[in-house]
């Protein structure tokens, strides 16, 4: 196979994508103020250099002088827009100093200021005045979310240049209602930031649908054992949450996991235990892709009859002994019966050579792209933060994949994976090309 450059799309850098940048966190109105005391803290911790400004209503809700301390910097408030002793607008210093911005909580009104371009508080003129990317992380009661000037405002929003908007996740609220209107937990909201960062506000995924499998699967030998691997799921899951961010509507297909929950937030997940779980939820699934990312790490034997009770420990080696099978290829699966147009993204972990075992998987396995990466190196494969390997394409192409953060792999493979699915056509314009033509 042919090697085609140094990286795959500029994922040449290890060194946190936060860590050195400007971060602006504007606080609005409403309860889940008090969560961003624990997002500035960890922008903080990871080298960021961040100003936090507050509303009238945000600040009777969290600390000014916490999130000054967290910061370490002065946290601004509508009375220090104007002053006699500053050069310029106050407004005008943070927006253009600004190289991200973090608007959350985003309340109804912050929300109706910002889109009708009202400059009546520090955060509204700021908004405004800034051309930096935005990620905007929405939080209020489910019927001000669900009211119409709202809904309206919040598609307008949604449509503004370089703003990455996260719509409220469903949950028990403030005003003890259970339902949408709960804002992003830290999480994600630090997970769009470095999204924002890394690939900007983009949503070349948008009216694109994407399944992922992710995590470990677990075959039980008997009640208390099972055959298994340290798989985290964190790639899978990033991958996700990287296409959602970048507009496609996913699905997670998702074994055990080992990692905060809170990075499943907005997804649709389907948890499953072991290989015949996940085979059955693939068959599905899989009709209504236009593609699937197989990035779960599938446990190759089962027990063809798990014991009933756990085994002692002197003869259990004898008591599953020639009763065992292989677990199905699922991903072979996916090839023989997928749909006209769906592409598919498989992952190899591999130890030792990576690459020779990688090429003659590829080969073997007909999908579209696989992503090998080894497990037995510092930084990559299992359990770790960060990530790197080879990506095996078409026409014998061979991308080698720099160290880099999960997430930023997951932004590379998903702009190989986007390349080969076919342009979305809207609406409204294939409509249009249905019709019958009324010419001579």
């Amino acid at each position: 196979m042919r090697s085609k450059g140094k990286g795959l799309d500029g994922l040449d850098r290890l060194a946190d994508p936060l860590a050195g940048r400007r971060i602006l966190v504007g606080i609005s109105g409403s309860i889940a103020a008090v969560k961003l005391p624990l997002v500035v803290s960890a922008l903080a911790k990871r080298g960021a250099l961040v100003r936090c400004l507050l509303t009238p209503s945000a600040a009777a809700l969290v600390s000014p002088l916490a999130l000054a301390s967290l910061s370490r910097h002065a946290c601004f408030l509508d009375a220090d827009q104007w002053s006699h002793r500053a050069p310029r607008p106050l407004h005008i210093e943070l927006a253009e100093w600004a190289e991200l911005v973090l608007v959350a909580p985003l309340s109804a009104s912050s929300l109706a200021r910002w889109v009708q371009g009202l400059a009546d508080t520090l955060l509204a003129s700021t908004l405004l005045a800034c051309e930096a990317p935005v990620l905007a992380a929405a939080a209020m009661n489910t019927a001000m979310w669900r009211a119409a000037p709202v809904r309206r405002n919040w598609k307008q929003l949604k449509g503004f240049e370089r703003v990455l908007s996260l719509e409220p996740e469903a949950g028990l609220l403030a005003c003890d209602r259970q339902g949408d209107g709960r804002m992003a937990e830290p999480a994600l909201l630090l997970l769009g930031l470095e999204s924002l960062q890394l690939w900007g506000w983009r949503r070349d995924w948008l009216g694109r649908r994407l399944l992922v499998t992710a995590g470990p699967t677990q075959e039980f030998l008997d009640p208390a054992r099972c055959l298994t691997n340290p798989s985290s799921g964190l790639m899978g899951v990033m991958l996700a949450q990287a296409a959602r961010l970048r507009g496609a509507q996913v699905e997670l297909i998702h074994g055990p996991l080992r990692l905060d929950p809170a990075l499943l937030d907005g997804l649709i997940c389907h948890p499953i235990e072991n290989g015949a779980e996940l085979q059955e939820a693939l068959r599905r699934r899989q009709p209504e892709m236009d593609a699937i990312a197989m990035a779960a790490a599938v446990a190759d034997h089962r027990a063809i009859t798990p014991l009933a009770h756990k085994g002692e420990k002197q003869n259990w080696s004898t008591s599953l002994e020639g009763r065992w099978q292989e677990v199905p290829d699922l991903l072979a699966e996916l090839v023989q019966r997928r749909p006209a147009g769906q592409k598919l993204l498989g992952f190899a972990a591999q130890s030792g050579d990576v690459l020779p075992q990688a090429v003659a998987k590829f080969a073997r396995k007909g999908c579209d792209l696989l992503f090998a990466n080894p497990i037995d190196q510092a930084g990559a494969g299992f359990g770790a933060a960060t990530n790197q390997g080879w990506l095996l394409g078409p026409g014998e192409q061979c991308t080698a994949v720099a160290p880099a953060s999960k997430l930023a792999v997951a932004h590379g493979l998903l702009t190989a994976l986007g390349a080969l699915l076919e342009p979305v056509v809207p609406p409204g314009k294939a409509a249009a090309a249905a019709a019958p033509s009324t010419g001579c």
